[in-house]
């Protein structure tokens, strides 16, 4: 990775995990003004998509900071696993802007971190992934292997739900649409995961032709 890309991924790393220690903080004291406790706030914390995937793209912005230094740095700079990482963020921003950003007003330090983890981390993300991750790799049958991490999600968030009474999305709010609709609601989104997972193997597929053309053609 050349330097300025590793300068993004350091800038990125930085900043998404200010925007995740002030979410947290914010979870925490909200729970804790409730009369909960600080495990109750981590707890809630830890059920939001948009919270795992910030987490997913911190560690894989930091270990194009650090580089391939052993398995599990190698593991997040994966070309398969940091276009699927794209693919993630990319749907958290488009759920919250088409879904979510109307049912709340952050104000304060609260609206920073919200706008840290929904506004900016998505693009400056994909703008790396664009610039800095190698794509020629990308196969059109990794995007199935991708959905195992929403899907997953689905299933714990319906496990949480089952024992606590809680879900943290409307639209994943089995007690106020039933399982039926709820599992239809998941398989929308999940089709839209699988659409800009295909976009961006597309995407990326074309720009390594590309870059493979502009190095094979003579001066």
């Amino acid at each position: 990775m050349t330097q300025p890309y590793r300068t993004l991924a350091t800038f990125g790393a930085l900043l998404g995990t200010f925007g995740l220690a002030l979410q947290l903080w914010f979870s925490i004291q909200m729970t804790l003004d409730k009369g909960g406790t600080v495990l109750g706030g981590v707890w809630l914390y830890l059920g939001f998509y948009t919270i795992l995937t910030n987490i997913l793209v911190a560690k894989v912005l930091s270990s194009a900071a650090i580089g391939p230094r052993n398995a599990i740095l190698r593991f997040y700079l994966r070309p398969g696993v940091q276009t699927a990482t794209a693919m993630s963020i990319a749907i958290v921003s488009l759920i919250y802007n088409f879904m979510l950003r109307q049912l709340w007003h952050p104000t304060g330090w609260l609206l920073t971190a919200d706008v840290i983890v929904h506004d900016i981390m998505p693009p400056l993300y994909v703008l790396y992934w664009w610039f800095a991750v190698p794509k020629a790799v990308l196969r059109w049958w990794q995007v199935l292997v991708w959905q195992s991490y929403p899907a997953g999600y689905f299933f714990y968030v319906m496990l949480r739900g089952a024992i606590a009474g809680w879900y943290p999305y409307p639209f994943l709010d089995v007690k106020t649409l039933g399982y039926a609709q709820v599992l239809v609601d998941a398989i929308a989104v999940l089709l839209a995961f699988i659409a800009v997972g295909l976009l961006l193997v597309a995407l990326g597929r074309r720009q390594a032709r590309r870059q493979a053309a502009t190095q094979t053609t003579p001066a």
